[in-house]
């Protein structure tokens, strides 16, 4: 390469991000590393001289906290999103945000390219480049783990980490414990290593936002959530930033052994994964906020997002964030949260969540016509018997035709 060009790195100051930077800069390339700030806990200023002493020409933070939680996570919540019925989506949730933050530095530098360490197996390769093509299309993607001359030689984590010691670049992972970990303000996700047999239990030490459900508090923690728009505002009657409320709500839920899920998961690629999920904040959200909408959105409306929900997961999987298709389901989203407004109150014991009771201004539920122990005049039973001969008129026709 006669003249370096620029890059910016995806960095996270892991194993292979650390061990990217370092051949990117040996490849004769410019690095600024890009550190997204998502809520993870490690103290990430201490990152920069280690990505400056692994080769990096200058270094980015960017607070991308509250715009994740508000822009991505809660619209998650609002849509009650479960990947395969099980995942709360917090790798995926963090991907378009983290790009977008990329593309930004890239445009803020001049830089025509941009990488990550995402693995040429895993789902988050086309996560960032999907988002970065939507976002500029003219951006050039260096993937090392798809390069030959990089994963000839870095074959897999043994290698990174000898490639990292012969550099004297320090990193968490070992060779004795592989597992990958992966943390933001939404979750924190664990694969590799012991994880990749799936008959196998997960380390009990490996958990870090949460105690088990069996050593769990024997008394139940109550809580009340108060949403505006489908949107958490208020726990316990007092106002949380979006950060703050998932930060309180992962303590309360992980204090009681909410939000842990162990699953094998489709990859976007069509190879089987075995993940581990800490997601207690996001777990307590989308129980309350699922019992929310039962109470102000008529039962139509609520098929149609039950209908839409896999849809919208699965594009947030794939990395389809910023697609035309999710722009108009967002826009639905939005409409549909109207009137998802009020208190919600529950119970956190020994893993579960348990809804013990909701009230709102918005409420469909009207006493006079459910109650079964009262006639307040508001209902006439007499109408159901033409409803059920309306709707029986088809089943009627098929039975007759099949004589």
């Amino acid at each position: 390469m006669s003249k370096r060009e620029k890059v910016v790195l995806a960095y996270s100051g892991g194993l292979d991000t650390s061990v990217i930077l370092k051949w990117l800069d040996l490849q004769g390339y410019d690095v600024t590393a890009f550190v997204a700030d998502v809520g993870q806990s490690e103290k990430l200023p201490l990152l920069e001289s280690k990505a400056k002493a692994s080769g990096a020409k200058d270094f980015v933070i960017s607070d991308l906290r509250e715009e994740f939680v508000r822009d991505y996570v809660f619209p998650a919540v609002q849509f009650n999103a479960l990947y395969e019925g099980r995942y709360m989506l917090g790798t995926s949730l963090a991907r378009p945000v983290i790009a977008k933050g990329l593309v930004d530095t890239a445009h803020k530098i001049g830089a025509g390219y941009i990488a990550h360490g995402a693995t040429g197996k895993g789902n988050d390769q086309v996560r960032f480049e999907l988002s970065a093509a939507a976002l500029d299309p003219e951006l050039k993607v260096i993937a090392p783990w798809r390069i030959k001359e990089f994963y000839e030689v870095i074959k897999g984590r043994a290698e990174a980490i000898a490639f990292a010691k012969e550099h004297k670049i320090p990193v968490k992972a070992t060779v004795q414990k592989p597992w990958s970990s992966d943390e933001n303000a939404l979750h924190i996700s664990f694969e590799a290593g012991i994880l990749e047999d799936p008959a196998a239990t997960a380390p009990a030490d490996m958990f870090e936002y949460s105690v088990s459900p069996q050593n769990a508090p024997d008394e139940p923690t109550e809580i009340e959530l108060t949403f505006e728009n489908g949107i958490p505002a208020a726990l316990n009657g007092k106002r949380y930033s979006p950060t703050d409320m998932l930060a309180k709500l992962n303590k309360l839920g992980g204090d009681n052994g909410v939000g842990r899920v162990d699953i094998v998961e489709s990859r976007y690629l069509g190879m089987k994964s075995r993940g581990v999920y800490e997601t207690p904040g996001g777990a307590v959200l989308i129980a309350a906020h699922r019992d929310m909408e039962g109470l102000t959105l008529d039962g139509s409306l609520i098929q149609l997002k039950d209908t839409l929900m896999p849809r919208f997961a699965q594009l947030v999987y794939n990395g389809y964030w910023f697609s035309a298709e999710m722009g108009c389901i967002l826009a639905l989203l939005a409409e549909s949260q109207k009137y998802v407004s009020g208190k919600v109150r529950l119970s956190l014991y020994k893993g579960n969540i348990t809804v013990l009771g909701r009230s709102s201004e918005y409420s469909l539920y009207d006493y006079r016509v459910a109650s079964m122990d009262d006639d307040h005049g508001a209902y006439d039973p007499t109408h159901a018997g033409g409803f059920i001969k309306l709707h029986a008129m088809p089943l009627l026709a098929h039975a007759r035709r099949k004589k």
